[in-house]
Order: structure tokens, then sequence, then C-alpha cells
């Protein structure tokens, strides 16, 4: 005897055949070594002196490794791209909050050329 309230399985749990959520394992295994390479670059600024633009590269290598890994493995590539820009947009405004930070400990003295440091000549 059948009842109105059975369903099948897949009406209940839902069909998510026709919706990949993800990468396959070679997919995965691309965006590691990406990712692999990225910090590769990274740690070479190390060894390597590139001058005035060591420090904004560094960012952007940032910016981009954050982006990828929130893209991927967090599955916001696979979801609205709403969610991924919010994640990219609340990182690049903290990044250039740490950035204006950062220059008022360089270029922002007293015209007189003095700061806060001890110095018996200002």
């Amino acid at each position: 005897m059948s009842t109105a309230t059975e369903t099948a399985p897949e009406e209940v749990h839902g069909d998510h055949g026709d919706h990949e959520h993800g990468l396959s394992d070679f997919g995965y295994i691309k965006v590691a070594l990406l990712l692999g390479a990225l910090t590769a670059a990274e740690v070479m600024t190390y060894f390597v002196d590139f001058g005035p633009v060591e420090v904004p590269a560094l960012l952007i290598l940032m910016v981009v490794k954050f982006q990828i890994v929130v893209a991927y493995f967090m599955h916001l590539r696979f979801d609205n791209k709403l969610f991924t820009w919010l994640f990219v947009g609340g990182l690049v405004l903290a990044v250039a909050v740490y950035a204006a930070m950062g220059t008022s400990m360089v270029f922002w003295t007293d015209p007189a050329g003095c700061d806060l440091s001890p110095n018996p000549s200002c």
C-alpha cells in the first residue's frame, strides 16, 4: 500500500547531477601548481632586489592569491560573482587602509622637517 507522503530519494535531497559545484582532482592540482608558482615568485623577492616595485608586487601577488583561494577552495567561483567581489573588495579596502597608514609614517611630517622623535635640533 502506498501513501501520498512517500517520495523518491532524489526528490528529498535534490538532484545535483546537473550543477557541478567544484573542480575535478586535476583542476585542484592545476590551482595548487599556480599557487605554488605565485608563492615561489613571492619568495624570490627575498633573494632578488626588485627595488621600489618590491612592495607593490608583493601586495598584488597577495591579492591574486587571495582571490584564487577564495574562488576555488571556498567554492565562490561557482556561486554568484557578487560574493567573490565582496571578499576581494574587502581585501583591497584593507590593503588601501594599510598603505595609507604606511605612508603616514614616511610622508606626513612637520613642515619644519621634524617629527615626534627626540631631536634636540628641532
